[in-house]
């Protein structure tokens, strides 16, 4: 075959689907069970509208599965810190300071944590609620995880160093005894 010849004729595998023949319509033939053609010709704007309900709810699921996710944190924090003991010690310290780093960089992008979610069909409201308790929640752990170690001033000693001189009350007046 003639590269000329083979291009001319089109490719040589292919199958050409256009109807030139004079059968009856294909609208004369039965459709298969399973198939209506009313749901084919369904009005777009039902087909959109129930896509956009679709969407909104995947937002407010995945909104809700965001907003639960500090949770799952806050139970392995809690493991860690229980582990690392009571005493002070480079482990413990860490492990601290992480449980009270992690809440707070959470609670600053709240906003961007959602963001993905934003639709006027979804009311980010309550998991916003939740994501920000769930964090104070792992705050508060980390801050009590500081008081079992002993490094937050909590006692009158602690502050000593700030107090002022005591004022004197008694004062001596000498070798001679009075009488």
């Amino acid at each position: 075959m003639d590269k000329g010849k083979g291009v001319a004729m089109g490719r040589r595998w292919a199958v050409d689907f256009t109807d030139n023949s004079t059968a009856p319509s294909s609208r004369d033939i039965p459709d298969p069970p399973g198939f209506s053609r009313a749901s084919a010709d369904q009005d777009d704007s039902t087909v959109s509208r129930q896509k956009k309900d679709a969407e909104s709810n995947w937002k407010a699921q995945k909104a809700w599965e965001v907003a639960q996710a500090p949770f799952k944190n806050l139970l392995m924090m809690g493991f860690m810190m229980w582990m690392a003991g009571s005493t002070v010690h480079l482990f413990s310290i860490g492990i601290t300071f992480s449980a009270l780093w992690q809440p707070i960089s959470a609670l600053q992008g709240v906003g961007k944590v959602f963001e993905p979610y934003k639709d006027s069909k979804v009311d980010l409201l309550g998991p916003k609620l939740l994501f920000i308790a769930l964090n104070l929640g792992g705050l508060a752990l980390g801050v009590w995880k500081l008081n079992t170690l002993g490094l937050l001033p909590t006692h009158a000693s602690d502050w000593v160093s700030s107090l002022p001189p005591a004022q004197e009350v008694e004062h001596s007046g000498g070798g001679m005894p009075l009488h």
